[in-house]
């Protein structure tokens, strides 16, 4: 843990040596630039923490962080996250928010153990359909982005949502029935649209 101090440059790639690692906390820093891809050999990770940084890029090497289930790289300066990210399998946590974002991959289908998605704060466009599939998803925020069209109905096979967050975007039109399906629902914000 080598959180909220004033490093800053680059991660040290020497740190991927670290093959026992389980947790890595960067968070609230001033480190810049890409995150190495030597960080993907450090399987045994569980938690990873980089957010409140000022990183660029995010690597497809991070694919191979299988025991990974937190994930957190918001208030950043990531433009776009790598497909690959849909290959951790165990992932629970994913925190994008406060990002520059302009699109989720729909790779992130694949996170079946997913309980939170946030992506709020960022530039996205569209919601991808996709994320309909992800069954075992408990909260979504896509908060302040710039979200226009439709809700996409597929969000009514969300099964296990219990938060859903969409205020202030560009949506237009009505609220799909399909989101009535929600049984698990508790909180719906829906507001500045």
């Amino acid at each position: 843990n080598l959180g909220h101090n004033q490093f800053n440059g680059e991660i040290p790639a020497q740190l991927g040596n670290l093959a026992a690692l389980q947790s890595l906390e960067l968070d609230n820093n001033q480190f810049s630039g890409a995150v190495p891809a030597a960080l993907g050999n450090l399987t045994g990770l569980v938690l990873m923490d980089l957010s409140h940084n000022q990183f660029t890029g995010i690597p497809a090497e991070l694919q191979t962080l299988d025991s990974l289930l937190t994930l957190d790289l918001s208030f950043n300066l990531i433009p776009g996250i790598p497909t690959t990210l849909g290959g951790l399998a165990g992932l629970q946590t994913l925190n994008l928010a406060y990002n520059l974002l302009g699109s989720l991959p729909a790779e992130l289908q694949t996170l079946d153990v997913l309980l939170t998605l946030d992506a709020s704060h960022n530039q996205l466009a569209s919601i991808p359909l996709e994320l309909g599939g992800l069954a075992s998803l408990q909260t979504l925020n896509l908060a302040s982005n710039q979200l226009g069209g439709a809700i996409p109905p597929e969000l009514g096979g969300l099964s296990s949502l219990t938060n859903l967050s969409l205020s202030s975007n560009q949506l237009t039109g009505s609220i799909p029935a399909e989101l009535g399906n929600l049984a698990a629902l508790q909180v719906l914000y829906l507001s500045s649209n």
